[in-house]
């Protein structure tokens, strides 16, 4: 019994300190973004911390919008990529490793050219990078994906993923999977439906 209490505790003190590290790593993606010129918040100067409107220009300009649930997947997703490496890398490093992409991905999804091939290639023509603060919320809510697949499991985690993409193409006409499809092979025909 007490050797199973002392290895909770170091589990524990191993995550805490992979979360200030995570912290550390978010901080920095913020900094950077801030040296790339990305707004600390929307250019609108209204204070609402969501933005549920994808045609409007505070669109990734605020803590939450559609996008930001994408970004819960992607946490889902990496937990399920991560879960294949040895047993002999903890937990914690694997949730390390998931915000570290996310914050890099961030970070690429704001330099010019990610962001001229959304506006060519997707429905986000008004698309001009993410405010750093939705960028933040974003690497957060990839970090929330990763821990809510890790209590989920396998099976359970693509039934979540699964229906989080079917309500955001009912509601929004975009999704994941779709946003992943017209960035890479973006379909005139795909474009159009989202359009409505």
């Amino acid at each position: 019994m007490l050797a199973d209490e002392k290895r909770m505790a170091t589990v524990r003190a191993d995550f805490q300190r992979m979360c200030w590290i995570a912290l550390a790593v978010c901080f920095t993606a913020a900094i950077v973004l801030r040296l790339m010129g990305q707004p600390v918040w929307c250019k609108c100067g209204g204070w609402p911390p969501w933005s549920w409107d994808i045609w409007s220009l505070h669109n990734s300009q605020h803590f939450l919008d559609p996008y930001t649930f994408t970004h819960v997947l992607h946490g889902v997703v990496l937990c399920s990529i991560l879960y294949w490496l040895p047993a002999s890398v903890s937990q914690s490093v694997r949730f390390l490793t998931a915000v570290l992409l996310e914050s890099s991905w961030e970070i690429l999804e704001n330099t010019p050219w990610i962001i001229e091939r959304y506006r060519a290639a997707t429905i986000s023509k008004d698309y001009f990078g993410d405010s750093v603060a939705n960028s933040v919320a974003d690497v957060v809510a990839c970090a929330a994906g990763y821990l809510i697949a890790g209590r989920l499991g396998g099976r359970r985690s693509v039934i979540f993923f699964v229906v989080t993409e079917l309500i955001l193409l009912a509601t929004v006409r975009d999704c994941l999977t779709l946003n992943v499809l017209m960035l890479l092979w973006p379909f005139e025909s795909v474009k159009r439906w989202q359009m409505g």
